[in-house]
């Protein structure tokens, strides 16, 4: 959610709270009961379509509101009057921003059904969509106005696990984890022995691919310090850049990417609908797919920049192999420090897997509790990264995994160069029949790219594991509970050093 879209929501929720430039009359219970009649009656649709995005979790009571593990984690806090009001616009962006790609996704013969059955009802508006903007304005101010439902919603407010407890229970979990937190050590000792190998003696089986990100000018500390501070003039202190500060940051800390190129399934690209009308890569300009999140460190709330890259597979190896299958991908998280310098990077492939953090010098190790539960795997450190580094990462051909992250490497040939897109646009790409579609089911998982690992791995209670996901479902251990988006998954690991 970038500070635009977030403005969106709050300029609608302050146009209808007493206080603001224009305060409008306050809606009697009447029309509040036809503003919750939209949007039973556009949920209903939604739901019975299939159409449902699963990014951010509907919040029980309050239909035009969705919530982020972010946002949740302030739900118990003590925050002021400014900072509620703040805290409930970015939910009622996400609500209008979830309805909006929904509605989209509709096929077209029954949003035009729904519009006249929302007329039926007295919603005299010219589309679902200015209904439910203008009944998600009347509804927050309604229930911005009465304590009780302040109260109410900050109980409402609860994001689900990506886990599913009953298969833990039937798969005798607390037995068949041992064996597989024994194949997470394995794993762990597997990419220790890559990463501990010197970078010229890192095999290669096809080509290496250079694939360097839009050209850009280093943002000096000076700068990013100062973007950071007005990105973050706002109650909560959440840091939301917009428009060319935040096009600035996007380009200053993208990676590049080297990867070891076999086949075509190394070669990535921008996703859209294969000829059996399942998401497919289907165009070999290679895209990275962007995204702002933030994390949280005592209290206060980070800004991280997120670069997705997608293969078309990962291809099937000799004998039985429980990993390949349709689609893959990596995607690389990079967190800010209150003064713009990198903190953490991490990484994971877009099924959740493979989570591996790369701390850098500012990032002091906590201990953990010794368990078998899945903690922060760190198989590299990199010192302080100046401003005008660029890191690269290295990947293997086929698996994709990564192989090592190197400052200012660059390949002798001329790089390829690849373009940015939002990583919102996957939730809604045209369909090759006419309409749109997005490319993930409601439960996150992107139709297609199951893995046959699933029919193994199933105790551990991960949802289709191998599994492509959508940004806000990636469940990132199989011992333990943990999720890529928790706002608090850093600080638990890692302290911040002061400059």
């Amino acid at each position: 959610m970038t500070g635009d879209r977030y403005h969106v929501g709050a300029a609608l929720l302050c146009a209808a709270l007493a206080g603001c430039a224009v305060a409008p009359e306050r809606p009697a219970a009447g029309t509040e009961a036809q503003c919750y009649e939209v949007f039973q009656r556009v949920d209903a649709a939604i739901d019975a379509a299939g159409v449902q995005d699963g990014m951010a979790a509907r919040v029980a009571g309050f239909p035009y509101l969705r919530a982020s593990r972010f946002l949740a984690s302030y739900a118990q806090e003590e925050i002021s009057a400014a900072q509620f009001e703040q805290w409930m616009g970015r939910m009622v962006t996400l609500g209008l921003e979830a309805h909006r790609i929904e509605l989209a996704n509709l096929p077209a013969a029954t949003r035009e059904e729904l519009g006249h059955a929302l007329r039926e009802i007295g919603a005299h508006h010219a589309a679902p969509r200015e209904a439910l903007e203008q009944c998600a304005q009347r509804l927050a101010a309604a229930d911005h106005d009465r304590p009780e439902r302040r109260a109410e919603l900050r109980g409402a407010i609860s994001v689900p696990d990506d886990y599913v407890t009953w298969q833990r229970v039937v798969g005798l979990y607390w037995l068949t984890r041992i064996p597989f937190a024994n194949g997470v050590r394995d794993w762990h000792r597997e990419v220790h022995a890559t990463f501990a190998l010197p970078l010229d003696a890192l095999p290669v089986t096809g080509q290496l691919t250079d694939y360097a990100p839009p050209p850009s000018g280093p943002l000096m500390p000076k700068e990013l310090a100062a973007l950071l501070a007005r990105a973050s003039a706002n109650p909560l202190g959440i840091p939301e850049p917009g428009g060319g500060d935040l096009e600035a940051l996007y380009r200053a800390f993208a990676p590049r990417f080297v990867v070891d190129t076999k086949s075509a399934a190394d070669v990535p690209g921008a996703l859209g609908w294969g000829e059996d009308g399942l998401p497919g890569v289907v165009s070999r300009l290679p895209v990275v797919y962007r995204r702002v999140s933030h994390s949280r460190y005592e209290g206060r709330a980070l800004l991280q920049l997120n670069y997705a890259i997608w293969f078309p597979e990962r291809p099937l190896g000799a004998g039985w192999d429980i990993l390949g299958g349709r689609l893959d991908g990596v995607l690389w998280r990079v967190t800010l420090a209150p003064d713009g310098e990198p903190w953490v990077f991490d990484t994971i492939h877009n099924c959740g897997c493979y989570h591996q953090f790369i701390p850098t010098a500012r990032a002091a190790p906590k201990p953990q509790p010794d368990t078998l539960d899945e903690t922060a795997f760190v198989p590299q450190v990199l010192p302080r990264v100046k401003p005008d580094t660029r890191l690269t990462l290295r990947l293997a051909a086929g698996t994709h995994y990564l192989e090592r992250v190197v400052l200012d490497a660059a390949s002798s040939e001329k790089p390829v160069g690849y373009v940015f897109a939002d990583d919102d646009t996957l939730r809604s790409i045209p369909l090759n029949e006419g309409g749109q579609r997005s490319v993930f089911r409601p439960d996150g998982i992107v139709p297609g790219s199951e893995r046959g690992e699933r029919w193994l791995f199933w105790p551990m209670g991960v949802p289709e594991p191998g599994a492509m996901r959508q940004w806000g479902r990636h469940a990132t251990a199989f011992v333990g509970r943990r999720h890529f988006d928790e706002p608090g998954l850093l600080e638990r690991y890692f302290t911040l050093k002061e400059p």
